[in-house]
């Protein structure tokens, strides 16, 4: 039985919250699909719409860590359609670990841009220092032309206590796009304990007369998603938004006093 086929068996019989598929119900509307059909739909071979909805879906369920949908992510992450590498390259970033860097870092030159802004926001929640080069390539705006994208990966660095990432960030705080400056002063604030807010001249003195540029760092916390509920999401048996609990520390991510 190949990993996909496999996939598809383990979610047999488990249920999801909310109408089921052919309720007889005006809520059926808002019925979500179920566990069995996102794994069919995820390795859909005809239809690319299917396989980016099956894999998000998938993306979402705390048991899509296990192995079998750990491959299934790593195959469509490689997918043909752009929508399907993103939904597989978002799993990735929810199930996976530090060896799957390597694979979320070639999403940050994926020819479409939410392609690479998941990439970029996947590597907020696993940790490898073989990331750090190809993070800072990210925030550089001549060789990235999307904000969205910079002001990712720029959070995306503030886990890394490295000297580079330091001169890196006072360099992007001159970024034109308001969104990476504040995302890099976020970063240069939990890297250092420091703040001199977004005058770069400061920042490179405190750093030029600094032994040690972290020893007042704080924790990294991956940023999470959460949005207010629309006005059908407070009905009855209507599922709530699908927002996640507050954020935590990076897979892979040493303890800090290992640093």
């Amino acid at each position: 039985m190949t990993a996909a086929a496999c996939a598809l068996a383990c979610v047999s019989g488990c249920e999801l919250d909310g109408i089921r598929p052919g309720a007889d119900s005006v809520l059926a509307v808002f019925s979500d699909i179920t566990p069995e059909e996102a794994a069919a739909w995820s390795i859909d071979p005809y239809d690319a719409d299917k396989r980016y909805r099956g894999t998000l879906k998938l993306a979402t369920y705390p048991f899509a860590g296990e192995p079998l949908y750990i491959k299934l992510f790593e195959d469509n992450i490689k997918d043909t359609d752009a929508g399907v590498r993103t939904a597989a390259t978002r799993a990735l970033g929810n199930h996976g670990g530090a060896e799957h860097v390597p694979l979320l870092v070639a999403s940050l030159q994926d020819p479409d841009k939410l392609v690479r802004v998941e990439g970029a926001r996947a590597l907020q929640r696993v940790h490898n220092p073989v990331a750090i080069p190809p993070l800072i390539r990210a925030m550089d705006e001549a060789k990235e032309p999307e904000a969205d994208v910079r002001s990712e990966a720029a959070d995306a660095l503030g886990q890394y206590a490295d000297n580079r990432v330091i001169a890196e960030l006072v360099k992007s705080l001159a970024d034109p796009s308001l969104a990476v400056n504040y995302a890099t002063l976020g970063s240069l604030r939990t890297l250092t304990g420091q703040d001199f807010g977004f005058d770069r001249v400061a920042w490179r003195k405190w750093a030029d007369v600094t032994k040690d540029l972290f020893a007042a760092r704080s924790a990294y916390v991956y940023p999470v998603f959460r949005r207010d509920r629309k006005f059908y999401e407070y009905l009855p048996m209507v599922p709530k938004p699908p927002n996640e609990p507050e954020g935590s520390s990076p897979a892979g991510m040493p303890p800090m006093d290992g640093r």
